[in-house]
């Protein structure tokens, strides 16, 4: 079997590989585009960092393709799609730069704290300016951490050594997570306002895209000090460039940017109290050692048709055992995206309920396949089945797993419970039926519905009078939105109701807000399953 190895990992990797009398090894660091394309024609493996892309056209140019290894956390380099459905395993190396970018992100404190760069730069110069270089220190200051997941909470541990207080904000960060730390969980505004020193370490979602913006800046103390190792954008950098210039920023550290390599031409290049990286995060040699025979391993355990590891399009099972759970698996995720979206940001558990086959087999997949579709609309990109039990953890969100033998009114199920620091409890319960196993949702916190999870969901509750249902058409039919689908659910007559449409596409604001306000409906919630 061939592997091309297209970017420079670990001298120990590729020693790894070429250890398997098996295996024949192909360097080809540097490789073209063109040249990729010519030299995957017979490999049976790929191995990658960031540099080399694996297209949809890399992928149609090697038949024999069987895995593609990352030796990094992302694939964004990487067509995972095409992958998938050519059958081809996409595999990363989540958790090996953890402390690496951590240890960055401190660097970049101190250096925001102290100018050492500049003075360094100084002293080259054959200049001995020790007024203009004065600093400040980190004892007894604040840390603002936006994101406390594996990397946030690292860097906590590091600002609490040099004394500082730290403050946290994290939607879904439970409150045992954060006693743990030993840090203060607040809301965005109060952590803006309150911190000297502000450090962002979430992944670039839809939520969290330009979470640092011009009108963030200006909440901000006179002279804080702000920085970015995480994900280009989540900074605004217009908005960073202008009170970098007027002193409300003091001092900046960035390792990422919008746009990478950063533009020649970029402003934050010219000023003088910001110091860039050019996305060093996981440039240690402890780093690249440890991913590097990670992906190895994993690329060779994937070739000998052994226990996949860290997949990012598929559980880690064997064969025979995902063609049984193929159907529980979408299930799970479907059930944990809409969940996600029923229940608030912040939860301490999730308990999952099996009924049926699932009792009988390893049903660990479909937990990851729940914990995946939950995270889905916190983790963007970031999060597969392979890392979602431990960004779940780094959430403090405990997850229980119970197999019941109880009679259900279904011969197979799946309830998913998300239980708040109070006690109060969030539930969705699907199925599978058919021949083709389509998924259900048969539960809505406690109430009996049918409803296909995909797509756009309109769910509200109301009183059980006349006329809600001719109201919801005409608010909808009038801005063009098509019901595909409703299900009612009620307590008893006149009582409370609950109605879960589906829809062909969403309504906007506006759409919504009108029917909010109509007196007999309550609690209107929007859900993309």
């Amino acid at each position: 079997m061939k592997v091309l190895v297209a970017d420079k990992i670990s001298p120990s990797g590729v020693e790894y590989l070429r250890k398997q009398p098996e295996i024949e090894v192909v360097e080809a660091y540097g490789s073209s585009q063109e040249k990729i394309l010519e030299l995957v024609g017979d490999v049976d493996a790929v191995i990658v960092r960031s540099e080399t892309k694996i297209t949809k056209e890399v992928i149609e140019a090697a038949p024999s393709l069987k895995a593609v290894g990352r030796a990094g956390v992302g694939v964004d380099n990487i067509d995972v799609e095409a992958a998938t459905n050519r059958g081809i395993i996409v595999m990363n190396t989540p958790g090996g730069n953890t402390v690496a970018t951590a240890e960055l992100t401190f660097t970049h404190l101190l250096c925001g704290a102290r100018p050492v760069a500049q003075a360094a730069a100084s002293m080259r110069e054959g200049k001995w300016d020790r007024k203009k270089f004065s600093g400040t220190e980190l004892f007894r200051k604040t840390l603002g951490i936006c994101g406390v997941g594996r990397i946030g909470g690292e860097v906590a541990r590091r600002a609490q050594a040099f004394g500082m207080k730290v403050l946290a904000y994290d939607p879904y960060l439970a409150p045992s997570r954060a006693k743990s730390l030993d840090i203060e969980p607040v809301e965005l505004d109060q952590l803006i306002s309150e911190a000297d020193y502000i450090t962002v370490h979430m992944p670039k979602t839809e939520r969290t895209a330009n979470l640092i913006d011009e009108a963030a800046f200006e909440k901000m103390k006179d002279g804080v000090r702000i920085f970015n190792c995480a994900r280009g954008g989540l900074i605004n950098e217009a908005a960073l460039v202008s009170a970098l210039k007027s002193g409300k920023v003091a001092a900046a550290g960035l390792d990422v940017f919008e746009g990478e390599p950063l533009a020649e031409d970029s402003e934050l290049r010219k000023l003088p109290n910001v110091v860039l990286t050019p996305h060093l995060g996981a440039s240690t040699q402890e780093a690249q050692e440890n991913v590097g025979v990670e992906v190895a391993e994993a690329i060779l355990e994937a070739l000998a048709g052994g226990v996949i590891m860290n997949a990012v399009n598929m559980p880690s099972v064997d064969k025979k055992t995902l063609e049984t759970l193929k159907p529980y698996l979408d299930l799970a995720a479907k059930l944990g995206t809409v969940v996600q979206q029923v229940s608030p940001e912040s939860i301490e558990k999730l308990k999952v309920t099996y009924w049926g086959k699932l009792v009988d087999l390893d049903a660990n997949p479909v937990t990851r396949s729940v914990m995946y579709g939950y995270l889905q609309g916190i983790s963007g990109e970031n999060v597969n089945h392979v890392n979602a039990p431990l960004l779940i953890k780094s959430l403090g969100i405990e997850v229980e797993v119970t197999k019941s033998n109880v009679e259900s009114d279904y011969t197979e199920l799946i309830q998913l419970e998300a239980i708040n620091g109070s006690g109060k409890t969030y539930s969705v319960s699907g199925t599978v039926i058919g021949k083709t196993h389509m998924p259900r949702i048969v539960e809505l916190n406690g109430r009996d519905v049918e409803a296909t999870p995909d797509g756009i969901l309109l769910i509200l509750e109301n009183q059980d009078v006349p006329g809600i249902v001719g109201t919801l058409g005409q608010i909808l039919g009038r801005v063009e939105v098509n019901i595909a689908a409703m299900s009612l659910s009620r307590n008893e007559i006149g009582g409370k109701a609950l109605t879960v449409l589906a829809l062909d596409s969403e309504p906007g604001k506006e759409t919504l807000e009108e029917i909010s306000t109509h007196s007999a409906i309550s609690n209107v919630m929007l859900v993309k399953a």
